[in-house]
């Protein structure tokens, strides 16, 4: 298949990128992420998904830093909990995003990295992808079979910089 992955950082699509390619897949990537804070933290992910991609030879493709919008979408949840409504807000947005994406570009399916992190909801993120886009989204959770692990393991083989929040101002804060 030829799979659009949305990217949350770097790290995390190592390991994804590695199991779905082993699958036979093709994939191409695209980071879109408004919701990381402060700008400096977007370029370094952004730095660390193009370093990824360069490696692992795949295709990526740059979304638009909006992370104005981004606050619009998720103002009156600043002081939830993470994994709460803000971020499954948070998770439509990019997914939203995502699946225009993939409209436009002949993909077969597309599916996110989200679900490797162990502090995801991979039931969360598989139904809002499912919502949006019904079969043509992936489900997925990225993280069985040792994927965040092997996440961990090819970041330290790179030497790749890992953050160590989820990537929005209220996240850094728990």
């Amino acid at each position: 298949m030829n799979i659009l992955l949305h990217i949350c950082c770097g790290v995390c699509s190592a390991s994804v990128v590695e199991r779905l390619k082993s699958e036979g897949h093709t994939v191409t990537g695209y980071f879109y992420n408004p919701n990381i804070w402060p700008p400096e933290e977007y370029l370094k992910r952004l730095d660390i998904a193009r370093a990824v991609s360069r490696e692992m030879d795949f295709t990526l493709h740059e979304g638009v830093y909006e992370h104005d919008i981004w606050l619009g979408r998720v103002k009156g949840m600043e002081g939830g909990p993470e994994g709460g409504k803000r971020c499954g807000e948070c998770f439509r947005m990019r997914l939203n995003r995502t699946f225009e994406i993939f409209r436009k570009g002949g993909y077969d399916v597309f599916t996110t990295t989200l679900t490797v992190s162990p502090v995801k909801d991979k039931d969360v993120v598989n139904g809002i992808g499912e919502e949006i886009a019904g079969d043509k989204f992936l489900r997925a959770d990225f993280k069985k079979k040792g994927g965040y692990q092997r996440s961990l393991a090819i970041a330290k083989e790179m030497g790749l910089y890992r953050q160590n929040y989820c990537g929005c101002e209220f996240s850094k804060h728990d």
